[in-house]
């Protein structure tokens, strides 16, 4: 995966995590803007989610961070 798509991520979590607590779950549609502006990101992101790590829908922010 991309650099900044990780750096994204991280960011994302960690916002998430400081505004709704620890225990607060993401899934990869978290990471977008609600226009699919970017498709071939979208696959790379969602190809890492379900295909390599095999994730659920929803995952604990915590978890994610860990992972990338």
């Amino acid at each position: 995966m991309r650099p900044s798509i990780r750096a994204k991520i991280v960011k994302v979590c960690e916002a998430k995590i400081a505004a709704k607590g620890d225990d607060v779950g993401v899934s990869f549609y978290a990471f977008f803007a609600n226009k699919n502006d970017d498709p071939e990101l979208l696959m790379e992101v969602a190809q890492w989610w379900i295909m390599e790590m095999k994730l659920d829908y929803f995952e604990k922010a915590r978890k994610i961070i860990s992972l990338v």
